[in-house]
């Protein structure tokens, strides 16, 4: 059985095992060229678990692309989230759409996001994208199913570098004791993770006897033997008194002989030169017109581009960063300054730093990497946010000054009760990283675009939360709170390349704003500005103020610029790196000396807005003074793919919407 006409039970394609062999290949071919496509991507996982989701949605697993809710289906969870385009090959080979949509992949507003996302494409069961909870998504589709007599199977997509995750145990625990013989999960046994061999970074072998000791079913097979696959997911079905796990031993990369065992492949897209090389070994490049899809996702884009276009505030000019003569700007991460914080001021030997897979992404890996002495003092913790939290804690109880980190949303959410708990109720001196903050992450999409952490952090006592405005600010922030802060803290910072809009003896100091003016327009965009200390600074009767943080505090600059140029209106840019403590008094001058005031975060509105809003009620300077009040920031959304600059204009957090906001609250 497998794609049925759900109305008549009959089958409405089979496919050989010869058959579906080829269907592998052609579903790598389009991957890659999809991946291509996007500009970014997992080819190394994709390329792995191909064949399983060939044999899964071709052959083994009952589903009907004419019915996609069809209530007796075999549901399938892509818990590995980042796998996302095996998904959409298997629904796409299997009629769900076009097949050659799929090349929309990771581009704004198409269904195809970087994560799944179960409310965009029917077909997708549940939106995934945070390793190990697709398994207890599964467990409890797999228990209604037996609550209501029901005869499908729940099928679980899982990694092997994944099960570091403790809730996958949970999952496992619960799955056996209930017996749940509808259940199988499928580990794509590849061996790699982003941070190297799995073996290396936290090894989970034997994960045979593991699964067994919790009661399941265990089968091991070559996961690139198709008919290995294929009678393996039939004996799993027809086991019955308990859940079957099928470790599927595979090649990361597999069928291109470049990426096959390459680490870096994990998040790594093919280039063109790349991709031909690719088909050419799937024995596939004359077979496709891979120029006339990746010609589709062209001509997507300048769809896209000309309703971005459209939308965008209008002035005089383009003042868009580097679209005019003068006021260039440098462009770099502000990850990268958090990386030589670390480089930096390493050498103290109190300080360890705990990886949690992505260390090269979020750079916590520059600790050790030009200083191979430190490497006894990094850590890999593996894929495990809440279990990492706690050890740094009790790092931190003998004396040592430890670093975590890992995307923001994990950082400050999916362990967001060790922090509060462990690190924080107790005191620890724990310095947290939350990377790729905002929705300038770009095509990972809503489940790696970090926009709560400011609600989250800022609400647990005695936590410290910095967002720097740029890279050179944030290796300032990261050596302060390394070395000179104690107790609970957490840094905030982007993952795209960002306007470097300070330097090295620009004022900064912790707790403290400091206040930008616009002085004229400059070759370089940075000269054109004048930063002092807020506490210093002078009063000079400007029309309005903008508080902002992080990379929006660029945006601010470019809105200043604007409105000068336009409107000859003289702004206040206060940059509000550190948000708690917070700059009170830098906050009731700006709302007192101006009257107009507007926030603006790259983060859900309110996150700073609020906390500027409580601050100028609260003060009678400024209370008093009815200041006109604005947020710019997410509006109550979660994110989506797309390109990071592109998603700045899509969720209208630009200079140019700042900026517009002042007209309106200018009354111009």
């Amino acid at each position: 059985m497998a794609i049925i006409d759900s109305k008549t039970g009959n089958i409405r394609k089979e496919y050989s095992v010869d058959q579906l062999v080829e269907e592998a290949k052609r579903m790598r071919a389009y991957n890659l060229i999809s991946l291509c496509a996007a500009g970014s991507g997992h080819s190394g996982g994709t390329l792995s678990a191909m064949d399983i989701t060939t044999a899964l949605y071709l052959h083994n697993a009952n589903h009907d692309p004419e019915n996609p809710n069809w209530d007796d289906r075999d549901r399938i969870i892509w818990s590995t989230g980042h796998k996302a385009p095996n998904l959409y090959l298997g629904l796409g080979f299997s009629g769900y759409f076009e097949l050659d949509d799929v090349v929309r992949l990771r581009r704004l507003w198409a269904p195809y996001q970087g994560h799944p996302h179960w409310l965009k494409m029917k077909g997708i069961e549940a939106s995934t994208g945070s390793l190990g909870q697709g398994l207890s998504i599964a467990v409890g589709m797999a228990l209604r199913g037996k609550m209501d007599n029901k005869d499908f199977h729940v099928f679980s997509l899982n990694g092997d570098g994944e099960q570091q995750e403790g809730q996958i145990w949970e999952a496992v625990m619960e799955a056996g004791h209930f017996k749940l013989d509808n259940l199988i999960s499928i580990i794509d046994m590849n061996r790699l993770q982003i941070d190297g061999w799995v073996s290396d970074v936290m090894d989970v072998e034997p994960i045979d006897e593991k699964y067994r000791a919790f009661g399941w079913n265990v089968i091991d097979i070559d996961g690139h033997d198709m008919q290995q696959v294929v009678d393996a997911i039939d004996s799993a079905k027809k086991h019955t008194g308990s859940p079957t796990v099928i470790l599927a031993r595979t090649v990361k990369g597999k069928g291109v002989s470049f990426m096959e065992d390459v680490a870096g492949w994990h998040g790594k897209a093919p280039s063109y030169d790349e991709l031909e090389k690719a088909l050419e070994e799937l024995g596939l490049k004359d077979k496709i017109d891979y120029n006339a899809l990746l010609d589709r996702a062209k001509n997507y884009q300048i769809a896209v581009d000309a309703k971005m276009e459209a939308k965008q505030p209008k002035f005089s000019r383009d003042f868009w960063w580097n679209h005019q003569n003068s006021m260039k700007v440098e462009m770099d991460p502000t990850r990268k300054g958090f990386g030589r914080g670390l480089e930096k001021y390493g050498d103290d030997e109190r300080v360890v730093c705990l990886g949690m897979d992505i260390s090269g992404s979020i750079t916590i890996d520059q600790f050790y990497k030009n200083n191979p002495e430190r490497k006894n003092r990094f850590i890999s913790i593996g894929i495990a946010e809440q279990s990492g939290t706690c050890a740094a804690a009790g790092f931190a109880r003998e004396g040592k000054l430890p670093v975590i980190g890992t995307y923001g949303v994990f950082s400050s959410g999916r362990n967001l009760d060790q922090v509060r708990t462990t690190v924080a109720y107790g005191g620890f001196n724990v310095f947290i990283a939350g990377a790729h903050g905002g929705v300038s992450v770009g095509p990972d999409g809503a489940t790696h675009q970090a926009l709560e952490e400011l609600f989250n952090m800022c609400g647990i006592p005695g936590m410290i939360v910095s967002v720097p405005c740029d890279s050179v600010e944030t290796l300032k922030a990261t050596g302060d709170l390394l070395l000179n802060i104690d107790g609970p803290k957490f840094v905030r910072f982007a993952r795209e390349a960002t306007p470097i809009v300070s330097a090295d003896d620009t004022p900064y100091v912790f707790g403290k704003a400091n206040v930008i003016r616009f002085r004229g327009e400059r070759d370089k965009f940075i000269d054109a500005f004048e930063t002092v200390l807020a506490s210093e600074y002078n009063n000079e009767n400007e029309d309005l103020a903008i508080i902002a943080c992080g990379p929006m505090v660029p945006e601010a600059m470019r809105a200043a610029w604007i409105l000068k140029t336009d409107l000859n209106l003289e702004t206040r840019v206060v940059n509000m790196h550190t948000i708690k403590p917070l700059d009170k008094e830098a906050i009731v001058h700006a709302a007192a000396d101006t009257g107009i005031v507007i926030t603006a975060e790259e983060h859900q509105v309110g996150g700073m807005g609020n906390l500027v809003a409580a601050a100028i009620l609260g003060d009678t300077r400024s209370a008093g003074k009815a200041a006109k009040f604005g947020m710019i920031g997410v509006k109550d959304r979660f994110g989506e793919s797309g390109a990071p600059w592109e998603l700045i204009k899509e969720f209208e957090v630009s200079g140019e919407h700042i900026a517009q906001m002042a007209k309106e609250l200018m009354g111009k």
